[in-house]
């Protein structure tokens, strides 16, 4: 899987890895970051750095190895194994624009396997961290990496990007509204090399040799009552775009989710014309307050201009403003609809999907209004009834939590058309609040990987890890 990033848009991830120079975790499992870059690049950058948010690296690949060993430190500090798990990495021009581009994207080195020694089901294919740690056999081969990563090393750049976007090393969080904070996307890809991902085709279905990934086991549809492992290839295809009916059934994320990880579900719910009335799936910002649940109702009107772009007429103020997405930042759009007096504002998707896209780009203090987004596909049905008095709310269901299906267990993204590289590899974007694991990184993530305030550990224990019992909830740095 890739890991994505637009300017307009929301940070994306994917499933490829990279990484480099030599690290340990000072923990129960021993995490060797292996430096795969040439002289001067990447990790052996030696342009100078200042220190910043408690790294203490002086030049740029210094900084850069730092943020990997620390996530290192992170994931070992919650995983135990006594094979050593060996991350190759090394940084490289990824394909990227002006605007948007691939961040990085990592996964399983090579060879899965099954039926080992230890194994806890099966008949499942496992990647090569995992089936070390339950064999307690290097079964790769020593000093053979188990997980491969590679990372943009344009970012920023002319190009690739463009300033004031730039990679942000700092340990604390701290990464502003323009930063994309490297130890974020770390932990991610990390993850997907740790177990977070399918080997089963999503595409075609096909299992790799005939045989379902241990992640199989644990994907369920609601449509059709079945799992992944025992769907054939055409369900599966079928199942990979069910948007909002694929979930994930482990014991251990399903005990965890009602443990505050999770919080109401944002909607927008339109009140009249009776026609187009009920609630919507939304999108969320990474700037502005949260929904109410005592909601938010006014009237919803069409900026004018229609992208808000610029400044925005007056005719919103008191309204709910009706945004077409585009052209500019969704702080942009926001902050033009805030200043002409709106209550709050819906971004309207540019393309075709089933899912609203989250609205990077935060965070942001001067943001009072929330803001939400709608597919195109509903945005349309919308405005076709905006000369009938269109009556909205926006409001956080407390009655459901964000991201789940009737009975609480979390959704997979699962996207129509398929998304390759992030589908059913990934939480789904309706998660609140945002995960670790969803496709898109956001702006207001956690450095955690464990409940309360994240999934991802979780569900690397449903598909066989152990997990340190001495490690605390909550790993600042």
């Amino acid at each position: 899987m890739k890991y994505l990033f637009t300017k307009t848009s929301t940070f994306v991830f994917a499933i490829a890895i990279g990484l480099v120079a030599s690290a340990s975790a000072f923990a129960q499992a021993n995490i060797v970051i292996q430096n795969g870059d040439s002289a001067g690049v990447g990790f052996n950058d030696a342009t100078a750095a200042a220190p910043v948010g408690g790294n203490s690296g002086t030049t740029v690949g210094q900084q850069r190895l730092m943020v990997f060993q620390t996530a290192a430190s992170i994931w070992g500090a919650s995983l135990s194994s006594v094979p050593a798990i060996t991350i190759n990495a090394h940084w490289a021009a990824l394909p990227c624009t002006a605007s948007g581009g691939t961040l990085g994207s990592a996964g399983n080195s090579g060879s899965i396997w099954r039926d080992f020694t230890g194994a806890p089901v099966t008949g499942h294919w496992y990647g090569n961290a995992l089936a070390n740690a339950l064999s307690g056999v290097d079964q790769n081969g020593a000093g053979t990496a188990e997980i491969n990563a590679t990372f943009n090393v344009n970012v920023g750049t002319p190009g690739c990007l463009e300033a004031p976007a730039h990679w942000y090393y700092g340990l604390d969080n701290n990464h502003g509204s323009s930063g994309i904070d490297l130890m974020s996307v770390v932990l991610h890809e990390f993850a997907h090399g740790l177990g977070f991902q399918t080997f089963t085709n999503s595409s075609t279905g096909a299992q790799a040799g005939s045989f379902p990934s241990i992640w199989d086991k644990f994907l369920f549809d609601d449509t059709t009552g079945k799992t992944w492992d025992v769907m054939t290839d055409s369900e599966r295809v079928a199942s990979a775009i069910n948007t909002g009916n694929l979930v994930w059934v482990g014991p251990q994320v399903d005990a965890d989710v009602p443990r505050g990880v999770l919080s109401g579900t944002p909607r927008l719910r339109i009140n009249s014309p009776s026609g187009i009335a009920g609630n919507y799936q939304v999108g969320t910002a990474d700037f502005g307050p949260s929904l109410p649940s005592t909601g938010i109702t006014a009237s919803v009107l069409q900026t004018v201009p229609n992208d808000a772009c610029t400044a925005v007429s007056s005719a919103v103020s008191g309204r709910i403003a009706l945004i077409d997405r585009g052209s500019c930042t969704f702080i942009t759009k926001t902050r033009n609809a805030q200043n002409a007096g709106a209550v709050g504002v819906i971004i309207v998707d540019n393309v075709s999907s089933s899912t609203p896209p989250g609205l990077g780009g935060g965070p942001d203090t001067t943001i009072m209004i929330p803001a939400v987004s709608i597919t195109q596909a509903n945005g349309n049905t919308i405005k076709a009834q905006l000369g009938s008095n269109v009556g909205g709310t926006l409001f956080s269901d407390r009655t459901a939590l964000a991201g789940t299906d009737s009975l609480g267990r979390p959704l997979m993204f699962t996207p129509n058309p398929i998304q390759s590289g992030s589908s059913v590899s990934h939480w789904d974007t309706s998660l609140t609040p945002n995960q670790l694991m969803e496709p898109g990184i956001s702006s207001d993530l956690f450095h955690s990987v464990s409940a309360p305030q994240d999934l991802t550990l979780s569900l690397l224990k449903d598909i066989g890890w152990t997990h340190n019992a001495s490690q605390a909830p909550l790993i600042t740095v």
